[in-house]
């Protein structure tokens, strides 16, 4: 057992003055891996549902296309989605090139109601 801590010992102050790319990239891997799995056991489940965005617009539908509606089904089809839209366009206020510009800002006016739940 000693002989084991030493190894350990050993190996582990080599690769701390002497670090490998191979082995860090495995640690971390594996580090976001836990961090990822802590994050998912440990969430509280008060989230956003995508959705909502979309039938929050539903009284507005008359003013959007039909590409521009199936592309906002495919936006709120996740949160991930949502937040990434709302980085991406709303928060930097690009353009969206699927979207006439009056309706991104419909769009992102909605979503920044729920970016606390995002």
């Amino acid at each position: 057992m000693k002989k084991l801590l030493i190894l350990i010992v050993a190996i582990a102050l080599f690769l701390h003055f002497y670090p490998q790319p191979e082995v860090t990239k495995f640690y971390n891997a594996q580090k976001n891996a836990l961090i990822a799995s802590f994050s998912e056991f440990s969430d509280t489940k008060i989230r956003l549902k995508a959705d909502k965005i979309f039938t929050d617009l539903q009284p507005d539908f008359d003013r959007f296309s039909a590409r521009e509606i199936k592309y906002l089904k495919e936006i709120t089809a996740s949160r991930s989605n949502v937040k990434a839209f709302y980085q991406h366009y709303c928060t930097k206020q690009k353009s969206n090139r699927l979207f006439h510009p009056v309706n991104q800002v419909s769009v992102c006016k909605t979503i920044s109601h729920y970016q606390s739940m995002l």
